[in-house]
């Protein structure tokens, strides 16, 4: 219960996720990566908020510039007051106009003075990217739903009442600003204030382009630099989801082809160049179909071998069977029976044999791994043996190198392997003959030896037997005594704790063999 938990907690987390199971991983890739940069893409329309603030610091300054005027005007005659209005309208680039108390122009900074302070841009003839810039403008204007600002022209009638900013400051005796926008998009900030107490007013105009171009910088800068950004991100983007997206296509296309069957030698790549998750999975899914292939081969090869190993002991069987009722020599009767009775047991043993070694790798897989001490497991079989008077009066010679001999795995299955060896040991051992037992510790390996004084097994065929049903019994032994199982059972048990069982002729150059499990040491 405690191992589904993690499992349960990892599904739940998956199904949290299934929205995004709707979209391919191109989309995906991209969203991520272009989200944060939309965001920023965003500032584009928040500097606004700057171009605001830039406003509101001139409203201040204009309001500022026009009382100081105002009051240095006051006290000064019309020579002076036209010498300052000249001055102070070159010096701050603007324009100045002053109105009597009946609201008639009187003095104009740029009728005064031979060259005008700042001329309105003329958009008739503006480039491309100014034409652009205007645009942009009125686009994040609509998007931020700025409010809407006044066109600045110029009244035909030069008088006070043609301006509402000086209407209110005549008749508030207040300073006034006002907001007006040039074709161009450019502010216009006018600034009307009282002069003295003759009723006497001033008008000031500037045009501040500095504000329009400062925030279009901005702007452009911050829309290129995203642009640049946004590019390679989506180029990148891409690669990213090229370099995850074909491969995982080749693969999935492989595996349909595999679980298809339809091409029997389909190559799964393995993508050996790629050291990361992809290569990965790629090299896994390959040895995954290599085992499967290979696991395939054996059930055929298995059934195909259990058809014929059955099929000899039946058609014997069926001999006898059918030649009994025409017998009537008791004694051939009695071998009839007798060879009849063999062929049952032997048939009951093939049955047994091939219904454990079917089962092997279901059970490891299912199977609780536990620590065992290696020694003390063949200790206990050997004296179990010996109790049970099943080594034949051989006598096993019991070696332990090192202390202890640990190793992880299925207790049931490891004693199955010790017997068999154990067993074929004692089949090949001649009368007396000692079997001897060696187990020790070889760097991070745990070793257990088994020799006999038999025959030996010759070298181009100590794999031989390990293949199921292939089966060399001493001539002393009556036949279909052995099912030929027991070696092929040994070894799969072995490599299902991903150890070894090999066979080798013995190290002291005397006649036998010697069958070498190695299981990895337990940590």
């Amino acid at each position: 219960m405690a191992d589904e938990l993690p499992a349960n907690r990892l599904d739940r987390g998956l199904e949290r996720l299934t929205w995004s199971g709707k979209l391919s991983l191109t989309s995906r890739i991209l969203a991520v990566n272009l989200l944060p940069l939309l965001l920023l893409g965003g500032g584009l329309f928040y500097l606004d908020s700057y171009r605001t603030q830039l406003l509101n610091e001139r409203y201040k300054l204009a309001r500022i510039e026009a009382q100081i005027t105002a009051e240095a005007l006051a006290g000064a005659s019309r020579e002076r007051q036209e010498a300052l209005l000249i001055q102070i309208g070159k010096e701050q680039r603007m324009r100045m106009r002053m109105f009597d108390a009946e609201g008639r122009l009187w003095a104009d900074s740029f009728a005064l003075d031979e060259e005008p302070s700042f001329q309105f841009d003329d958009i008739t003839d503006d480039s491309w990217d100014q034409r652009f810039a205007r645009w942009l403008d009125r686009a994040v204007d609509t998007i931020v739903s700025a409010e809407p600002v006044t066109d600045y022209v110029e009244p035909e009638a030069q008088t006070a009442d043609a301006w509402p900013e000086l209407v209110k400051a005549r008749e508030e005796g207040l300073s006034q600003i006002t907001l007006y926008d040039w074709r161009d998009g450019t502010p216009v900030i006018t600034a009307a204030a009282p002069v003295g107490l003759n009723g006497a007013t001033l008008l000031t105009t500037r045009n501040a382009v500095d504000i329009t171009e400062s925030v279009r910088s901005a702007r452009s800068t911050l829309g290129l630099g995203v642009l640049l950004v946004l590019t390679a991100s989506i180029l990148l983007s891409l690669f990213l989801a090229r370099t995850i997206i074909a491969p995982l296509r080749l693969l999935s296309r492989a595996a349909m082809r595999v679980r298809q069957g339809r091409e029997r030698e389909v190559e799964v790549p393995r993508l050996p160049e790629r050291r990361d998750e992809i290569g990965l999975l790629a090299r896994a899914v390959s040895d995954m179909t290599g085992a499967l292939r290979h696991r395939i081969d054996a059930v055929e090869s298995f059934a195909a071998d259990v058809a014929h190993e059955i099929k000899n002991p039946l058609a014997s069987l069926r001999s006898a069977i059918e030649s009994l009722p025409r017998v009537e020599d008791p004694e051939l009767r009695r071998q009839l029976v007798d060879i009849a009775t063999h062929d049952v047991r032997r048939i009951d043993r093939l049955v047994t044999e091939i219904s454990d070694a079917s089962r092997i790798d279901a059970e490891m897989s299912r199977a609780t791994l536990e620590t065992i001490d290696l020694a003390d497991l063949v200790e206990a079989i050997v004296g179990s043996r010996e109790a049970r008077a099943e080594n034949r009066d051989h006598r096993i010679e019991l070696k332990r190198k090192g202390w202890p001999s640990p190793v992880t795995g299925v207790a049931t299955r490891l004693e199955r392997v010790v017997e068999n060896l154990l067993d074929n040991a004692v089949s090949f051992s001649p009368p007396d003959a000692p079997i001897e037992v060696e187990i020790g510790n070889v760097d991070d390996r745990v070793v257990l030896t088994v020799c006999d004084r038999g025959p030996g097994i010759p070298e181009d065929s100590r794999e031989k037997v390990f293949r199921r049903f292939h089966s060399v019994r001493p001539e002393a032994e009556d036949f279909g005594n052995h099912s030929g199982l027991g070696l092929a059972i040994a070894r799969t048990i072995a490599e299902a704790h991903d150890g070894s069982l090999i066979a080798a002729g013995r190290s002291d150059g005397k006649p036998g063999a010697c069958l070498r499990l190695e299981l990895p040491a337990a940590q």
